[in-house]
């Protein structure tokens, strides 16, 4: 099992992971990392990802709650604490009752680094491609076989890569993103991310997949594509207005904690983006995430600790009559 790793009084240079010294979190990669000199920073051993997303979440709703409840001179009005699940593939509030929460605004602690505030994400959508071919033993298979792996081969060939990929987009550009692929020679399925900030342009990559399997189809007649797109989470800039006070009393609470806050656009999802759209506003906040989803995966311990700070004020600022 992968133990986290505590750098204490951090030196400003590469962190080499020990289990696996081929994994290297590098200063030159890593731009918010030499800043963070003399900090704290936390990172797996090399051989897993360390949990940061979104365990350091977890930690600082639970510090600020500990804060809040022992320190009677904070003033606060109501909060209500929720812990979800299946975050990353938007379905962590579908079982969310808001009138249970009874809430007007609420904040999800899942963002990297610290001082920033995720008003814009993504709108997210999953591609299923299930492309039917036809199978029987090799050494009769002229002009009989249909094989679903080729073709699936030349459907992921033929979807762009210089541009609409996440290896070639940044800022505030879309992408389709192939990430998984099943199958043998009868059948075969991908799946497929559509992501853009623009929800409409989720329906144009859509159709973009049906024109790709429509002309493959025409070449090989015997094959047979099926594309079931399913809706997953929608750009929280969409819902913001419900509550308008939500990001700018964000903002306040950061200066408040000395931090020069930058409301941004992430190019992902969060519950918020779920959250947002069934009717909650609910931005992102820094945490002090680095590196998710990755060996590489690291946080700093005195992010956290400002995130905790951050919270403390947020709670006062929605005090205020």
């Amino acid at each position: 099992m992968s133990l986290p790793i505590i750098h204490e009084n951090y030196d400003g240079k590469d962190i080499i992971l020990p289990k696996d010294k081929t994994k290297i979190i590098t200063a030159n990669e890593n731009h918010d990392l030499p800043p963070l000199k003399g900090k704290t920073i936390i990172t797996t051993d090399g051989t897993t990802l360390l949990g940061a997303d979104n365990k350091a979440g977890v930690a600082v709703i639970m510090q600020a709650a500990q804060e809040l409840i022992k320190n009677n001179s904070i003033i606060h009005g109501d909060i209500r604490i929720c812990f979800t699940c299946d975050e990353e593939i938007g379905k962590g509030v579908n079982h969310l009752d808001l009138k249970e929460l009874g809430a007007i605004a609420a904040y999800t602690l899942d963002g990297g680094g610290q001082g920033e505030i995720d008003g814009e994400t993504f709108s997210a959508d999953l591609a299923t491609v299930t492309i039917h071919g036809r199978n029987i033993h090799p050494s009769i298979a002229k002009n009989r076989m249909t094989n679903a792996i080729r073709l699936a081969a030349i459907f992921i060939e033929r979807l762009p890569t210089k541009k609409l990929a996440p290896e070639t987009t940044e800022g505030m550009e879309g992408f389709l993103h192939p990430y998984t692929i099943a199958g043998g020679v009868a059948e075969v399925t991908i799946k497929i991310l559509l992501r853009d900030f623009d929800s409409k342009k989720l329906r144009e990559y859509e159709a973009f997949l049906s024109q790709i399997a429509s002309q493959i189809q025409l070449e090989y007649p015997e094959a047979k594509f099926d594309i079931i797109v399913t809706k997953q989470y929608r750009n929280m800039a969409d819902g913001m207005s419900k509550e308008p006070r939500a990001i700018p009393f964000a903002v306040e609470a950061m200066k408040l904690a000395g931090l020069q806050p930058k409301v941004t656009s992430v190019r992902g999802g969060t519950d918020g983006s779920r959250m947002t759209e069934i009717g909650l506003p609910t931005p992102n906040l820094s945490t002090g995430e680095h590196n998710p989803h990755s060996p590489l995966e690291w946080t700093c311990l005195e992010e956290m600790e400002k995130a905790v700070e951050v919270l403390l004020h947020l709670a006062q600022v929605w005090a205020k009559p």
